[in-house]
């Protein structure tokens, strides 16, 4: 649902706030010859609070970012988006892709001291396709056929077919079979106690305020240089800048108005560097198919055709991103470059609503149909300034055309919790965060609308649930380009939905922090081997 921040960027998830994620292109900055020395405390902000740190039930950015920090999985993306080993050292994949076999690290210890071995990545695969388990991401796991622990650090899963982004899977987070195999994982204090293999533990959570973690003497990469790391829980934007201002956060993401204008000032100049690349995800208005105007792909184009994109990005982004066409980037292999922007026409908006059977019949300008004013609701999170300007932009665009369009923002968990997992709205604005395999089967495969699953809109078509599936048994990049690109051209064609923007990425990171590079990946891939010279160090250890 919804920021992929984390944020963990193996697989697609919800963002909320503005995410810190991936570039296309390499730099390196404030470079240091000096041996990495231990000490201080990174502070960060979001708008939003973690709702769960189980990784497989964590589906918003705010979690992803959290998790990301104490767990493993069993490979990883490196900075410049090749799959390398994590948990696992090395791998061979046999028989066509249809067998894997993991050789897992033989120094990795959960933080509690008890040894990581094969029987946890059999339980968190046992948990990830467990019915009972609301996962998001059980998708990816559907297509193993066994899973078999040959000795304490080897595993061998065989897949029922070829599946492409088998190996990619793995990414997802290992949870600790004997601290979890007897609990209900929807009720247990594990989801804010967690205990991992990763490079940070956590050590308090002040709901509502913030998240403290440590490094992690134990971890086999290394003890990270930087002791603490601080996750504020700031709910709007505004406020976030203004500690920023002050030097008490360390790295946010700027809105585009305080990237263009607000920080060429001789403090941000000083204690700060600026980052600017597209970011890997894009923010839509998304329909509720099964609300009557909504199920009418006709009401959907006519919307479509009604809002003006270029407008939305010029004043809500002041320039900085690129109109969204659909489910896949600019630049990217999956992209359709065939498929058009879509334009700006309100007449052919008002043509289509008449097609559809809404007429005008009262001086107020709303279209009807079937006594049934035109008039719905679009929610979207607290918080971020520049969704809901988009969504002021849109409210009177439709209105031009004879459409009513209320806005409601919602705190992010309720916002989860009560309208997305009860699939409780009309419409929503958000935002996905994108993996780095275009396979896009949880967010737009019919089978993928159970409550915690992310096609929550309802979508449902014959030939898109066939593509994804033949995309996800070919492994020649160039025949999954065609599969994809044809994707890309129905949903366009569909727009179940009104796909708006790509924003650009836009971080800031105190310049105290050595070893800060942005590379394919992004800013933060490297983050555990940043460090502070002595003698810039501003926080001491708390015990």
């Amino acid at each position: 649902m919804l920021l992929k921040a984390k944020i963990r960027l193996k697989k697609n998830i919800f963002v909320s706030p503005p995410t810190l994620l991936v570039g296309i292109f390499f730099l390196t900055v404030s470079p240091c010859l000096a041996a990495p020395v231990e000490g201080d405390a990174f502070v960060t902000s979001s708008i939003s609070e973690p709702s769960n740190l189980i990784p497989f039930l964590a589906s918003d950015s705010a979690s992803h970012a959290v998790t990301a920090l104490i767990f493993n999985g069993l490979v990883k993306y490196d900075e410049n988006l090749k799959l390398i080993g994590d948990l696992a050292e090395r791998w061979e994949i046999q028989d066509g892709g249809l067998r894997i076999l993991f050789y897992l690290r033989k120094n990795v210890r959960w933080q509690d001291g008890e040894p990581f071995t094969a029987e946890d990545v059999k339980f968190t695969y046992q948990k990830l396709t467990d019915p009972a388990t609301p996962t998001p991401y059980g998708g990816d796991f559907e297509k193993v056929k066994s899973l078999t622990v040959v000795d304490p650090y080897t595993i061998e899963v065989i897949y029922k077919e070829t599946f492409s982004p088998g190996l990619a899977s793995w990414s997802m987070g290992i949870v600790p079979k004997h601290l979890l195999e007897k609990e209900n994982l929807l009720k247990t204090d594990f989801t804010r106690h967690p205990i991992g293999t990763g490079p940070y533990r956590l050590k308090k959570w002040t709901t509502g305020q913030s998240l403290e973690l440590w490094a992690n003497a134990d971890y086999f990469e290394g003890k990270p240089p930087i002791k603490r790391y601080i996750y504020r829980i700031i709910p709007d934007q505004t406020t976030s800048f203004l500690e920023l201002s002050v030097g008490n956060i360390d790295m946010a993401a700027l809105t585009p108005l305080q990237h263009q204008k607000q920080t060429d000032t001789l403090f941000f100049t000083k204690n700060y560097q600026k980052f600017r690349y597209p970011s890997f995800g894009y923010c839509y208005l998304g329909y509720n198919l099964k609300h009557p105007f909504f199920s009418d792909q006709r009401v959907r184009k006519a919307l479509g055709l009604a809002v003006n994109k270029k407008e939305i990005i010029e004043a809500s982004l002041l320039g900085l991103g690129k109109v969204s066409t659909g489910p896949f980037l600019p630049g990217t292999w999956a992209y359709n470059p065939d498929v058009p922007e879509g334009v700006f026409d309100p007449a052919a908006a008002r043509t289509l609503l008449k097609e559809a059977g809404f007429i005008a019949v009262g001086q107020d300008g709303i279209l009807s149909r079937d006594g049934k004013k035109f008039s719905f609701t679009v929610l979207t999170n607290q918080g971020n300034d520049q969704r809901k300007m988009a969504c002021e932009i849109i409210q009177k665009r439709l209105r031009d055309v004879g459409v009513q369009m209320d806005i409601r923002t919602v705190e992010w968990g309720t916002f989860l919790k009560e309208f997305i997992d009860k699939r409780n709205f009309d419409a929503v604005m958000l935002a996905w965060q994108l993996s780095y395999d275009p396979d896009i089967y949880d967010i737009f495969h019919s089978s993928k609308t159970k409550q915690g699953e992310f096609n929550f809109i309802g979508y449902k078509n014959q030939e898109v649930d066939a593509l994804l599936d033949e995309g996800r048994r070919e492994f020649d990049e160039t025949v999954r380009a065609k599969i994809y690109h044809r994707i890309h051209q129905i949903l366009s064609d569909d727009e179940p939905y009104l796909f708006l923007y790509v924003p650009e990425a836009l971080p800031v990171v105190h310049r105290r922090f050595q070893g800060v590079r942005q590379a394919p990946k992004g800013v933060g891939f490297n983050f555990i081997h940043w460090y502070v010279p002595k003698d810039e160090q501003k926080y001491k250890l708390k015990a």
